[in-house]
């Protein structure tokens, strides 16, 4: 946690010494109002002094006004630093991820990363509220306190001695056998999430199943298991404050016992008394002070070696120092080519793909397809580098995608995935995710291509219509056409769609590729499919097999010379619609 706090906090030392300087005029004001009431009962009360009495009021109401005012504004400075800090976390967070390949998302796992942006960055920022206060406070006010209690009386002051080190034992065993709890139960708000998020995400194949009493069930032993460690941490700390408590009351009998032996002896004026025992009550509140921070600081702690794990992580894509750049290349612009493409996932034994070689120029439809598991989509998901070759390369114009920039990289592609995506939000601002300086026509062009206008029209406010996160308002078929759509707006050099027409009907499969084919006459078109039917018209397609390149050519060289092509095609269609 120091070193999140350390980089964090560095902007805002200016709020620090603020803060700091307030808590400090607090402790002084709140050290100094015993002592004059001392001296009202000495010095006032014991000569009938009524004069001295009211200067010494006076001036004790004009303390604790000033300690008031310092209290409300070291709070505020207090929760302004904390609050900016956790906005500067937070978006440090988010930017780290943003970065993140998808081998680093898998790593940390989806939830986990929303929980360590959200409830791990709401422990430490809460943790630092309290502490440039109380914790701020509380050393001032023991050190401050003791000062004080020897002043009244040195003798008495000895009980102190014995009366911290006990505090400090039961505090000290409490915290370490809490601090693995708390970092156990940020692990299980972890579960909980993924639990929750996978429900709502397949609720349909639940119903449709008949499986919610199973997602119940397991959702129930997430919550158990969290309630049990929660439990057993409120149960530690409950334990916690009774005992320090019961130290609390039997120092003040003890401090009341030989400070009254002393006043009746005449060694103590009772006035010096009754600031003493105020001191030690400070002292001890200061330490209770600092427990209730500690009961939080190990949990904070645990969030904050969280989120610290994220932002040490180095993502295993990055930019190059001396990138090229596309637009310094001459030539025909996208010319794609795979050149011995090898590919492994992190910790796989066996790789994906093995000696993928091929190349498209710009204005060629070049379709793959293979059988489940052949790697289709993992050939396509290297292009825009959401994954690096483990061996050769894919190169763009003739530059290894891995010499220049991602954005300069994703800026070329138009790249539809196998699951389209929409975001809240309204049809235009999805489609202009493409472009944002599209106009309406331009929208309107691309959902024509699309086959999306007919829809689009019928929908109660046009472009302007409503889009749910993810899309959920529109069907499936409508989604894809609209992820299309949203790729063509862009109007990029390479289009790769990633069988993403599957919810398509055959009519408007057909129709979309026929409008989509005279739209990108001067790019580049990567198409992965599962019908066959849809792209035997392709410029060229590519067989794969088991994550190698087993034949290329058009429809009709590969029906007669690419046995795996033909076992595709025929468990397809019938002889008749292939001929």
């Amino acid at each position: 946690m120091r070193r999140l706090l350390t980089h964090y906090l560095r902007p805002y030392w200016r709020e620090l010494i603020v803060v700091i300087v307030l808590v400090a005029i607090q402790a002084i004001a709140n050290l100094y109002l015993p002592y004059l009431n001392a001296k009202i009962i000495d010095n006032g009360v014991a000569t009938g002094d009524t004069a001295y009495i009211l200067r010494i009021g006076g001036l004790m109401l004009l303390v604790a006004f000033l300690m008031g005012l310092t209290s409300i504004a070291s709070v505020y400075w207090s929760a302004k630093t904390s609050m900016s800090l956790g906005r500067d976390v937070r978006s440090a967070l988010f930017r780290q991820v943003e970065s993140f390949s998808q081998t680093e998302i898998n790593q940390f796992g989806t939830p986990s990363l929303i929980t360590r942006n959200t409830n791990d960055v709401q422990q430490v920022q809460t943790v630092l509220t309290l502490a440039l206060t109380l914790m701020v406070m509380a050393p001032m006010m023991m050190l401050g306190g003791i000062f004080m209690a020897l002043r009244q009386d040195v003798p008495l002051s000895a009980l102190l001695i014995i009366i911290l080190p006990i505090i400090g034992v039961v505090i000290g065993a409490m915290v370490a056998k809490g601090l693995p709890l708390f970092r156990a139960m940020q692990i299980k708000i972890d579960v909980i999430n993924q639990v929750t998020r996978e429900t709502l995400t397949g609720i349909r194949v639940i119903r449709a199943f008949v499986r919610g009493g199973h997602e119940e069930r397991r959702f129930d032993e997430a919550n158990l298991d969290l309630t049990d460690t929660s439990l057993r941490v409120a149960r530690l700390f409950a334990l916690m404050m009774p005992l320090l408590f019961l130290i609390f009351n039997l120092s003040s009998v003890a401090v009341m016992w030989f400070g009254g032996q002393r006043v009746a002896s005449g060694a103590m004026p009772i006035g010096n008394l009754i600031a003493f025992l105020t001191y030690v009550m400070q002292i001890l509140f200061s330490v209770m002070m600092a427990t209730v921070m500690l009961t939080m600081i190990p949990r904070a702690a645990a969030s904050a070696d969280r989120i610290q794990e994220v932002l040490d992580v180095q993502p295993s894509i990055a930019d190059p120092r001396a990138p090229r750049l596309l637009s310094s290349v001459g030539g025909k612009r996208g010319f794609l080519e795979f050149k011995n493409v090898e590919f492994r996932y992190p910790g796989a034994e066996d790789a994906v793909l093995r000696d993928v070689s091929f190349s498209i120029a710009p204005g060629e439809t070049t379709a793959i397809v293979g059988s489940t598991g052949s790697g289709k989509s993992t050939v396509v998901n290297l292009i825009p580098r959401f994954y690096d070759v483990t061996a050769g390369s894919v190169e763009i114009n003739g530059v290894d995608i891995r010499e220049m920039t991602q954005a300069d990289l994703w800026s070329t592609i138009g790249f539809v995935p196998q699951k389209a995506f929409l975001f809240s939000g309204t049809v235009a601002s999805n489609l202009r995710f493409g472009d944002e300086k599209a106009t309406d026509a331009d929208l309107w062009h691309a959902l024509d291509v699309a086959q999306g206008r007919e829809f689009v029209s019928e929908m109660s406010e046009g472009l302007e219509s409503p889009i749910t996160q993810g899309g959920t308002n529109v069907s499936g078929g409508q989604r894809q056409r609209l992820a299309v759509a949203r790729a063509i707006v862009k109007k990029p050099e390479i289009y790769v769609l990633d069988d993403s027409l599957s919810a398509l009907d055959f009519k408007t499969d057909s129709a979309l590729r026929a409008a989509l084919q005279n739209e990108t006459t001067n790019a580049t078109v990567i198409i992965v499919a599962q019908r066959v039917g849809t792209i035997m018209s392709a410029d060229r397609i590519i067989v794969m097999d088991q994550g190698t390149v087993v034949g290329q050519g058009t429809h009709r060289e590969l029906l007669q010379s690419n046995e795996t092509y033909r076992e595709i095609v025929f468990s397809q269609l019938s002889q008749e619609e292939v001929a």
